[in-house]
């Protein structure tokens, strides 16, 4: 299968080539290489602020809201479950139908999302709001390697370009809680970041190129209609469970989650044009990949998303503080990241991301006690190495989603990857909560929740590194 406009394959590429492809128009114009990789990036970028602007105005916001301590998972959990059930249909049509117009559908439908967030009166209303940016940012998020691919068809570009966009990935992560940090309310923040990402949309409909692989067939809608449905329930679930995991609804949820699960399977199994190569799941490189992305969310994020509010809540620190501390970490990474380049063509992708993970593990083992004392300092030296480790993830992720599929179905690897990192991540935070709320007192409810997040890294960096690529 030829991918329009590029004609090529990445000779990393461990996935077997796909049943041939009906004939393609070829676009025009052509890619524009540094135009894309700035608008992609930059989309990811308010994609991931938006993610996490809240983090540091959990308190304010649920104050606002009126939102319960049981609701205010969903405050955080919402964006999350957008992108968990849409990133991999979201990926499949972006191949078949338009990776451009996804990307532009799904920025512009971010900017109206989180600019309606703002105006949020109640907690049901923010969370419908957060999970509809969720969605649109699975639209832009799964469409963008997918343009980089088209626009960058060598392996030195695309290493390059994947290296830079998994860089605003971290980029965004470091920008958002400062940017909300220095306003002085939550609402006009958001507004902001709506307004970014439709001036993004905009720019984005007039100077990216349109690219596509479609395939002979009809649309997996059963396929769309089963998983998106399934992943809902199974975030639900998640998010449910820390009051209580032997409650009807949550059993209900799981049950329901399993049995359309199992239903996507056997449908995929079926369908001529399926949403996922099921065979993909028999390579390494692929499993190492969707590993990778499940325990980022896991570990990384699930801490990370957690331990702005307890430094409000335990150490007293202001929004703008406790920005700054995060951005030491995202900073780093977001440093780290566009540098890992340099180092791709001695050191694989899969043990960048052993590395990485081995690198959050040590760091976030050295921040024991330090809530417990009172001490916001000791966590310092922590949060430089998990950075580290960060950046090293970021970068190595969007290159082995891509190496592990072919060209042509290059977003469709990019949402299967971060499919799995945003489950991880809801997971992540509704273990974190309830693993620190269940203890006698937030300093040894972190240090549980410490202990919990280095033993996921290292678990995840032993199973990456074991992943060896058949040839």
């Amino acid at each position: 299968m030829t991918d329009t406009g590029t004609g090529t394959h990445s000779p990393t590429t461990a996935a077997p080539q796909p049943p041939a492809a009906a004939p393609t128009e070829r676009a025009s114009p052509p890619p524009h290489p540094g135009r894309t990789l700035a608008l992609t990036s930059a989309a990811t970028a308010v994609a991931l602020m938006t993610y996490t602007a809240p983090l540091v105005t959990l308190p304010e916001t649920a104050a606002d809201l009126h939102t319960s301590l049981s609701a205010q998972a969903w405050l955080l959990n919402g964006t999350p479950l957008g992108l968990a059930a849409l990133l991999l249909v979201a990926g499949s049509l972006a191949d078949d139908y338009g990776r451009r117009r996804l990307f532009v559908s799904g920025t512009l439908a971010l900017g109206v999302t989180t600019v309606l967030g703002a105006f949020a009166t109640t907690t049901l209303l923010f969370t419908l709001a957060r999970i509809a940016q969720g969605a649109a940012s699975a639209a832009l998020l799964a469409s963008s390697l997918g343009l980089l691919v088209h626009a960058f068809p060598t392996p030195a570009g695309r290493l390059r370009a994947t290296g830079v966009w998994g860089a605003f990935v971290s980029g965004g992560i470091a920008v958002g809680p400062v940017l909300v940090g220095a306003f002085p309310d939550w609402r006009p923040a958001q507004g902001a970041l709506g307004a970014a990402a439709l001036v993004v949309a905009g720019l984005g409909a007039r100077h990216l190129s349109e690219s596509r692989s479609p395939r002979a067939g009809r649309p997996d809608l059963a396929g769309a209609l089963t998983f998106g449905p399934a992943l809902v329930a199974l975030v639900a679930a998640l998010t449910l469970g820390r009051e209580g995991w032997l409650r009807a609804p949550v059993g209900l949820l799981l049950a329901a989650a399993v049995l359309l699960g199992a239903l996507f399977v056997v449908l995929e199994r079926r369908a001529a044009t399926p949403m996922i190569d099921l065979s993909l799941l028999r390579r390494p490189l692929f499993l190492a990949s969707s590993a990778g992305g499940l325990f980022t969310g896991l570990s990384v994020i699930g801490f990370f998303s957690f331990l702005p509010t307890v430094l409000q809540r335990a150490l007293g620190l202001s929004p703008m503080d406790t920005a700054l501390l995060s951005l030491l970490w995202a900073g780093l990474a977001f440093a780290v990241a566009l540098q890992a380049r340099r180092i791709a063509h001695r050191v694989s992708a899969r043990h960048q991301l052993a590395v990485g993970f081995a690198l959050h593990a040590a760091g976030v083992l050295t921040m024991l006690g330090a809530v417990g004392a009172g001490s916001w300092p000791r966590l310092l030296p922590g949060l430089v190495v998990a950075g580290v480790g960060s950046g090293l993830l970021n970068a190595a992720l969007p290159l082995l989603a891509v190496e592990s599929v072919p060209a042509a179905r290059a977003a469709m690897g990019s949402g299967a990857q971060q499919t799995f990192r945003y489950i991880g991540s809801c997971a992540g935070v509704a273990l974190t909560i309830a693993i620190a709320t269940s203890a006698g007192s937030p300093g040894a409810g972190t240090d549980v929740a410490l202990w919990v997040s280095a033993g996921l890294a290292v678990a995840a960096g032993i199973l990456v590194a074991t992943l060896r690529a058949r040839h």
